[in-house]
């Protein structure tokens, strides 16, 4: 129970501490589901046409071209070592470089659910949790759309 209330508190303050970039941008936005899919798929053409580095520095630009609003695209490793790795977090910088596999957020363990999601024979699809919003400060639904491209998978999350 410590360990599961840690978890949360933990992820509430990962998603918190580096909202003032989203805010900035527009804080009345509210994502929708075809804006994030649209996001995604921009973020993983980006991808293939400039390469992995580039792709994760603007990833993680917390004024470049893949935030807006609450809408920002994040990147993970989907094998071997760098397998549940947070590449690329345009919200969170203090998550990149580690593993989220074990990461709870409110009895779902979201990294886990990209990866099986990712990994299925579609390649894509939601997975819904509960999550800190870091514009409005609450803790919120949450569904992200993910995509398998290559060895790793790109979401955006929108709030309900």
């Amino acid at each position: 129970m410590i360990k599961h209330a840690f978890q949360v508190l933990f992820a509430a303050v990962l998603a918190l501490s580096l909202g003032g970039a989203a805010r900035a941008q527009d804080a009345n936005h509210r994502g929708t589901a075809d804006e994030a899919v649209a996001m995604v798929k921009k973020a993983g053409a980006f991808m293939e046409k400039n390469g992995r580095d580039k792709a994760i520095a603007a990833f993680n630009d917390p004024k470049g071209e893949f935030i807006k609003g609450d809408l920002y695209v994040f990147m993970f490793g989907m094998t071997g070592d760098q397998q549940g790795v947070a590449l690329a977090h345009g919200q969170n910088a203090k998550m990149v470089n580690k593993n989220l596999m074990e990461l709870n957020a409110g009895g779902v363990f979201p990294i886990k659910e990209f990866l099986k999601v990712a990994g299925s024979p579609a390649g894509k699809g939601w997975v819904s949790y509960k999550w800190p919003n870091s514009i409005s400060k609450n803790m919120e639904d949450k569904s992200t759309y993910v995509e398998k491209f290559g060895d790793v998978l790109i979401g955006v999350g929108i709030y309900k």
